[in-house]
């Protein structure tokens, strides 16, 4: 076998020299641009971490979240009693004489059932029936005064349609022109004719004269006498002219005014219009008179006085013989009220309830009414809570519907109303379980158009703007908060003026001006419309023995913080205990509390 030599030169790599200034480069990145990019980044670094000890922040005071516990009792569990009377619901109602009189005559009892429109009490009606028949006769000669405008209307509305009074006065006056132009064309002729008789005249007037002695001296006067007449006539001829010319242009016009007044009509139409608008009042005195009738019928009506709904008759106000003033204006408020009257199948409780047990009270609450008229209890249902307080007995009036009410009770019967819890949501199998209740003040809110908000102090020291949602719970100084907040949340209090989301904020403390025990103490009253008892009492022990280790006043899962006794007082409720002027009574079964 050969030996192949191998030459080992061959494997051996050339390295060239590098330059001068990749090696003078390499050294100045690895020396002062690395090390100087750390430093700068670490400078940086720490500036950040330590800009909470130079930039400026607001001072702000928060309020811590109020979480309470409010005890969830049973639906059906009695809460308390009150005592109360029963009423009419919503009131009472009277029926009034609606027209001034005497009473006559009664037509019902105290207690008597009455249907709607039944007569209860009849008035005196002479006086009433004597002006229905004034107004009456009143109406009748009204209407005959309108049916004579009415023939005054349609006369005048025929003349406008057939004026012949005006073509008949155009006629004349167009027959008369006529003639005083037929007069005037026979002037000339009659005064040529008169001319010639006085010629004659005067020449039988001269020849009678010159023979005197042959002819007698009367036919000498009787020519005379001829002579002037014929002169006479012949000068009142030669006068009538002028006047006849004046009395054609006088009647021209007369025509003329004539035939523009049958055009136009004017007194025509104005008479129409007259006798329209007198018809027109006519109508109005009729339609014044037929209201006057149905007045005094009315009023007539009115002396019986019926009953306005169906129902009992509670009590008798006015007796036979009485003088009622009806809808007068100087009547009084009872001096037309004959009797009142209350619908049996309405009516309500109205309970005298503890100042203290008003927190209790919700519409729609159950209620057990008892009375020494009825062996078994009535149900009936919380309506609402007047504004009737009673400073003597420290009550305040609550209205409870008696839910179909027997016939064997009466208004102002005296019962004993217990009020019931109303029922839960829950089952009963979670009786025992407590509900946790979110509560901040209410000044705190801000209202704004989007909607409602608080400021909030996050971990990292910022303001952070936090919407929230809020219950029906809550008192005047507190509101339950149902969404948007937590129980760790601190609400910023004071220094919100201006506040931005995000804005560094510098803790100060807490406000102590809100948001105290005392104000924990009373929402845990009024939380969810319900009192827990050992909440309350929690609140008055740390009150009055100044305890302040007790962390959460108001559950009863906490009960360390109460004394032995105080304690049983919470057992003895979940029992059916209730509270009662601030202390807990409990059955006789449970005995006594211990010591």
């Amino acid at each position: 076998m050969a030996i192949t030599r191998v030459d080992l030169q061959q494997l051996a790599l050339e390295r060239k020299p590098e330059s001068a200034s990749v090696a003078h480069r390499t050294p100045y990145v690895v020396r002062y641009v690395i090390p100087g990019s750390i430093l700068i980044g670490f400078i940086g670094l720490l500036i950040y971490a330590s800009s909470d000890h130079f930039l400026p922040r607001r001072e702000v005071t928060i309020v811590p979240v109020i979480v309470t516990r409010a005890e969830v009792q049973q639906g059906g569990t009695p809460l308390f009693q009150a005592a109360g009377w029963i009423e009419p619901r919503p009131t009472l109602v009277n029926v009034a004489a609606l027209t001034e009189g005497v009473l006559e005559q009664l037509l019902v009892v105290e207690g008597q059932e009455v249907s709607a429109g039944d007569a209860v009490a009849k008035l005196i009606d002479a006086d009433a029936q004597l002006a229905l028949r004034q107004t009456e006769a009143t109406r009748e000669l009204r209407r005959a005064e309108l049916r004579s405008m009415e023939a005054d209307s349609k006369a005048a509305k025929r003349r406008i349609e057939n004026p012949v009074h005006l073509k008949a006065a155009l006629a004349e006056a167009e027959s008369t022109l006529a003639k005083n132009e037929t007069e005037l064309a026979k002037i000339p002729f009659l005064i040529e004719s008169a001319e010639s008789q006085l010629k004659y005249a005067n020449d039988n007037l001269s020849g009678k004269e010159a023979a005197l002695g042959a002819v007698a001296g009367r036919l000498v006067n009787q020519a005379r006498s001829e002579r002037d007449t014929i002169e006479a006539t012949f000068n009142e001829l030669r006068q009538r002219s002028p006047r006849l010319t004046f009395e054609i242009v006088a009647l021209r016009a007369r025509v003329s005014a004539l035939a523009e007044q049958l055009r136009l009509l004017i007194e025509e139409s104005r008479q129409l219009e007259d006798a329209t608008a007198k018809v027109e009042a006519a109508k109005a005195k009729v339609c014044e008179s037929e209201l006057a009738v149905e007045l005094a019928e009315l009023k007539l009506n009115r002396t019986k006085v019926t009953a306005p709904i169906s129902g009992r008759v509670l009590q008798i106000l006015a007796h036979p013989g009485t003088r009622v003033m009806g809808l007068e204006s100087t009547a009084g408020q009872s001096s037309n009220i004959v009797v009142t009257m209350y619908d049996p199948k309405m009516l309500q409780v109205r309970a005298d309830v503890r100042l203290e047990d008003i927190p209790l009270i919700i519409p729609g609450q159950p209620v057990l009414i008892e009375t020494a008229s009825l062996k078994e209890p009535l149900h009936g249902q919380v309506l609402q809570a007047t504004s009737l307080a009673n400073i003597q007995k420290n009550t305040l009036e609550v209205k409870v519907a008696i839910n179909d009410p027997p016939l064997g009770i009466r208004p102002e019967m005296l019962v004993s109303a217990t009020f019931l819890a109303p029922p839960n949501a829950v089952s009963d199998s979670k009786i025992d379980e407590t509900d946790q209740r979110l509560l901040i003040p209410r000044q705190l809110i801000d209202d704004k158009t989007d909607g409602q908000f608080v400021w909030v102090a996050d971990a990292q020291g910022c303001a952070r703007k936090r919407p929230i949602a809020t219950g029906k719970a809550g008192t005047d100084e507190l509101i339950e908060v149902i969404r948007g907040l937590t129980p760790t949340d601190k609400i910023i209090a004071s220094g919100r003026a201006g506040l931005a989301d995000g804005d560094r904020i510098l803790v100060t403390g807490e406000d102590t001006a809100i948001g105290t025990t005392k104000n924990i103490g009373s929402s845990a009253k009024t939380v969810g419309g319900f009192r827990d008892p050992q909440s309350i009492l929690a609140v008055k022990y740390k009150e009055n023995t100044g305890l302040s280790d007790c962390k959460n006043q108001g559950s009863l899962s906490d009960r360390k913080c109460l004394p032995k006794k105080l304690r049983w007082f919470g057992w003895c409720n979940e029992f059916g205990g209730w509270i009662y002027k601030g202390w807990l009574r409990c059955p006789k079964a449970l005995g006594n509390p211990p010591d």
